[in-house]
């Protein structure tokens, strides 16, 4: 199975788990926008992995989401761990 977690994936699961901070535009450019700046600190990100391991069936490593800071780095965390699920 060559599933992808996409942009539209994680802005999903970011409002499903931990809402939207007023004055956010999810839908907006966030690609590259730090989590903080969104509005999801820690807590937020731990419930929005947990989310994602639950619906993708994957484990992330902890230092993968220490260290996605934006959206794009949290992507790319993801679809690495479900190419390695994969293989």
């Amino acid at each position: 199975m060559n599933e992808i977690f996409t942009l539209d994936d994680l802005r999903r699961i970011l409002r499903e788990g931990a809402g939207t901070a007023e004055g956010t535009d999810l839908d907006g450019d966030i690609l590259d926008a730090g989590f903080e700046e969104l509005g999801y600190e820690s807590l937020a990100l731990l419930e929005t992995a947990s989310r994602i391991e639950r619906e993708y069936d994957i484990a992330l490593d902890d230092s993968a989401l220490a260290d996605a800071r934006t959206p794009r780095d949290l992507l790319e965390a993801v679809n690495a761990r479900l190419r390695a699920s994969a293989a």
